[in-house]
C-alpha cells in the first residue's frame, strides 16, 4: 500500500483544459489523483494516507516528508489541518477552531499545536482508516465547506484532527488563497452551507448564537430542515464525540 494519495482539485478538470495537470514529481510510495469530482478520486485511492489539496497550493517532497514525521510523532491522530504560506503575503493561513458567535475562526499564526476544528479550505490530510468511518464527502456543499463538513463528521467517527505549526505547505507563486473570489451570491451560500455542516454535527444549540447573528442562514437552516436533520441522524448515529470532546475545539 502507498503511504500518500494526493488528491489534487480546482479549476477546469476536463480533458480539453487549457492548463493541464502535472504532477509535480512521482515516487512510487506516491500516489497523484485530478479532478473536482473527489468522491470519485477517495474511492480510487489506496494509500494509507489521502491529501486533499486545491491545485494552488504547492505539494512538494519537503511537506510529504513533514507530514510522514507528523504521522510518526503522533500514531494516534487521524488528520492534520497543515498551515498554508502565501508566498505573496509572507502570512500563514491555519486551521479553525469553533467560534459560537462567527461558526469558525482561523487560527493566529503563532498558535501552538492543537486540536481542531476544521482544515483551511485548501488542503488537508486523512487517515484511510478514518476516511472509511466517515463515508463520502458532502458534494452539495459549497466546494469551500466540504472539508469543514467532513471535519466535523469525522469527531463523530471517533476521530480527531491536529494542527502542527510546523507543518506548512506553501502556495504556488501566482496564488492568493488568502482572498476570496467568490461573488456575494456565492459567499452567501458558503455562510449557508457552514450553518449547515455546523447544524448537521452539532445541533442547532449549539450554534444557535451564530444562527441568530445570521438570519438568512437560519432561514435557510429552517426551510431545509427536513433533510438536514436526516442527514445530522445519519452522522451521529452510535457517534463517539461528546461534550468534553467540544470544549477542546474552541
Amino acid at each position: 500500500m502507498r503511504q500518500f494519495d494526493v488528491l489534487v482539485w480546482g479549476g477546469n478538470d476536463s480533458a480539453n483544459s487549457p492548463e493541464p495537470f502535472t504532477p509535480p514529481f512521482t515516487d512510487k510510495a506516491l500516489g497523484w489523483f485530478y479532478g473536482n469530482d473527489l468522491n470519485s478520486n477517495v474511492e480510487n485511492s489506496e494509500a494509507e494516507w489521502l491529501v486533499l489539496v486545491h491545485r494552488s497550493i504547492a505539494i512538494d517532497r519537503q511537506f510529504l516528508n513533514e507530514l510522514a514525521e507528523c504521522i510518526a510523532g503522533y500514531p494516534m491522530v487521524d488528520a492534520f489541518a497543515p498551515r498554508i504560506h502565501d508566498v505573496q503575503s509572507g502570512k500563514f493561513l491555519s486551521g479553525y477552531a469553533l467560534n459560537k458567535k462567527a461558526g469558525l475562526s482561523m487560527l493566529c499564526e503563532n498558535a501552538k499545536m492543537r486540536f481542531v476544528a476544521a482544515p483551511h479550505p485548501y488542503i488537508a490530510a486523512f487517515s484511510r482508516r478514518i476516511v472509511q468511518r466517515t463515508g463520502r464527502l458532502d458534494d452539495v456543499l459549497a466546494p469551500s465547506v466540504q472539508l469543514a463538513d467532513y471535519a466535523f463528521r469525522m469527531l463523530h467517527a471517533g476521530g480527531k484532527m491536529f494542527s502542527v505549526p510546523y507543518l506548512v505547505a506553501n502556495t504556488q507563486d501566482a496564488s492568493t488563497p488568502g482572498k476570496n473570489p467568490e461573488k456575494p451570491q456565492a459567499e452567501l451560500q458558503a455562510k449557508n452551507d457552514l450553518a449547515y455542516a455546523l447544524v448537521k454535527s452539532f445541533g442547532i444549540p449549539q450554534n444557535i448564537r451564530f444562527l441568530a447573528r445570521n438570519p438568512k442562514a437560519f432561514y435557510f437552516i429552517w426551510k431545509n430542515r427536513k433533510e438536514l436533520f436526516e442527514k445530522r441522524d445519519k452522522a451521529t448515529l452510535l457517534s463517539k464525540f461528546n461534550k468534553q470532546d467540544i470544549a477542546e475545539l474552541y
